[in-house]
């Protein structure tokens, strides 16, 4: 990991513009700010405006972590988190939770119990349900590659007894169904403003990562699976959010270290912006009070970034 100071001047050097149409969403005097580090794999980052705080996966070490807005503080919330990754809210404000070890999506109540919402599908154990979104109907729609069953370091090694599959879990039934079974290495994914697309991050797809596109049909299915976004020779796209006009904040990195970051894209798939950031970025989520500030989970700590856009709700 490369030693990180903040930028000293504005503008942030590690803001870049790609395409002129980014200078609306870039603040001029705003500059990326770590706020917490000590992570061994952060992930899955969810903001709490009632209560003005961050929540975030720390895998490896199965916990989650906080981080309070007011005073800066971070500690622990919950550990064990059973390998806590993708975290979002529902439309209730309540705590959804992608579990690696339990192999399970959980609901954590306003009362701290947790409500276990799928751990099978067809009597056959979940892999390791990895990100999740909530739609505006209530459905809770969710990844499960095997990530978390290859080895004790995320999880617990396990044999697969399903595929790796996109579900979608009823919010009035409690139904799941496969919503998509044709992704390879399902990661990341992210509604459109107007939901009528879901954006998949193709983790092992070939002979590069990429982000496939979907369309809603009935509110409930996808079709029309095609590629969005080719992630080219050392991308590699993981958690990913959209603002309210479209565009696609993705984490980046691997590959190497110029690729580190956050990748912005319009609706039409063309790169717009990024942040670069020291470290390989995970996960990310919209937060603050005008849902304008961008929480970035990237490796080892935790980055904020005001901008001059805002998140869609779900997410």
């Amino acid at each position: 990991m490369e030693i990180w100071q903040p930028a000293t001047r504005y503008p942030d050097p590690a803001i870049e513009t790609l395409d002129p149409s980014f200078a609306k969403y870039r603040l001029f005097s705003a500059s990326i700010e770590r706020l917490a580090t000590g992570m061994r794999w952060a992930e899955g980052p969810v903001w709490f405006g009632d209560g003005r705080y961050l929540l975030w996966s720390d895998i490896p070490n199965d916990r989650m972590m906080r981080w309070d807005e007011t005073s800066g503080a971070v500690s622990i919330f919950r550990q064990s988190s059973h390998h806590a990754n993708g975290n979002t809210r529902d439309r209730q404000g309540r705590l959804i939770t992608c579990e690696h070890g339990a192999r399970r999506v959980t609901r954590t109540e306003y009362d701290g119990t947790i409500t276990i919402l799928a751990d099978h599908f067809e009597g056959k154990r979940l892999n390791s349900p990895n990100d999740v979104v909530v739609k505006s109907d209530g459905s809770i729609w969710f990844t499960d590659p095997p990530f978390g069953i290859a080895s004790y370091y995320e999880g617990s090694v396990a044999v697969a007894e399903l595929t790796a599959n996109v579900y979608r879990l009823d919010g009035v039934t409690g139904a799941l169904s496969i919503v998509a079974d044709d992704v390879a290495g399902p990661n990341g994914l992210a509604f459109s403003p107007d939901e009528t697309r879901l954006y998949i991050v193709e983790s092992r797809a070939t002979p590069h990562r990429g982000i496939r596109v979907f369309d809603v049909l009935d509110s409930n299915r996808l079709t029309n699976g095609r590629p969005f976004i080719d992630a080219g020779p050392g991308g590699t796209p993981d958690g990913i959010r959209c603002d309210t006009d479209g565009n696609l904040w993705a984490g980046w990195g691997m590959g190497t270290a110029a690729l580190d970051g956050v990748m912005i894209f319009n609706p039409s798939a063309d790169p717009i912006g990024r942040i670069a950031l020291p470290e390989r970025c995970a996960n990310l989520c919209f937060g603050g009070t005008r849902r304008n500030r961008l929480f970035m989970a990237a490796s080892h700590a935790i980055y904020a970034l005001y901008v001059n856009a805002q998140g869609v709700a779900g997410g």
